[in-house]
């Protein structure tokens, strides 16, 4: 199957409802896409060897993961109470939105039936799904390792405590994952596997450049592979 990346720089969002109610998770609109970058090649070392001689290398080096894709951008939008047919009847403008952005490789995310992931019974088979394998440094089970330590969010109806789901800190500035620096918490609907990104206020990200969320996405680029995934993009505004 052919699939299709989008690289997220910016959103701008409108909350639809009918009759007064709250806002709610919502298609996020795709309006500014930046350019995809990935990290540079990097010149071999060397070392003359001579016969005879035995040489003690001590060696650093890096590799690009080839499990996941990363997203970060800023977020700009409203709530609004619109009838059916999106006529605004009221919108509240937000400069500084809070809230959430999720990702999925599903168009049909079932909210209503919104959890936690279970890292213990589920991990394995998401693995699998994108050719990672058991003992990969960049797993599912080694990225959201920061179990117990994010925010309180909700989605939808639904209310997660804090803590309460597998998480991870985005890289900001200080170039490593700091607790309460843009959180991501993995999430399903019992189907659908569901990444989310509590939203920051133009905190200095990774870049050193001031975003509201930064992500990581499941895709498998392993063996040479080089389809892409397409993932589909929720806000819900707050």
């Amino acid at each position: 199957m052919t699939k299709s990346i989008m690289f997220l720089a910016t959103l701008v969002i409108a909350f639809s409802a009918i009759g007064l109610v709250s806002a709610e998770v919502n298609g996020a609109s795709v309006v500014s896409a930046g350019t995809s970058s990935r990290g540079p090649a990097t010149s071999p070392g060397s070392s003359n060897a001579q016969a005879g001689n035995v040489t003690e290398l001590t060696i650093t080096g890096s590799s690009l993961t080839q499990a996941w894709q990363g997203y970060f951008g800023n977020v700009s939008g409203t709530i609004e109470l619109t009838d059916g047919s999106g006529n605004v009847l009221y919108n509240w403008s937000l400069a500084s939105p809070q809230g959430e952005v999720y990702a999925s490789n599903s168009s049909s995310v079932s909210w209503t039936n919104i959890q936690c992931f279970n890292l213990t019974a589920n991990s394995s088979a998401l693995e699998s799904a994108f050719g990672i394998g058991a003992n990969d440094a960049d797993g599912v089970n080694e990225t959201f390792s920061d179990a117990n330590t994010h925010a309180a969010f909700s989605t939808g109806s639904t209310s997660f405590t804090a803590g309460q789901c597998p998480a991870t800190y985005v890289y900001d500035s200080t170039g490593a994952g700091v607790s309460g620096n843009f959180e991501e918490v993995l999430l399903d609907d019992g189907t659908n596997t569901v990444f989310a990104s509590l939203l920051e206020d133009d905190l200095s990200g990774f870049d050193s450049k001031t975003h509201d969320f930064e992500m990581l996405v499941l895709e498998d680029g392993h063996n040479g592979d080089t389809t892409t995934t397409t993932y589909y993009f929720y806000i819900e505004l707050n």
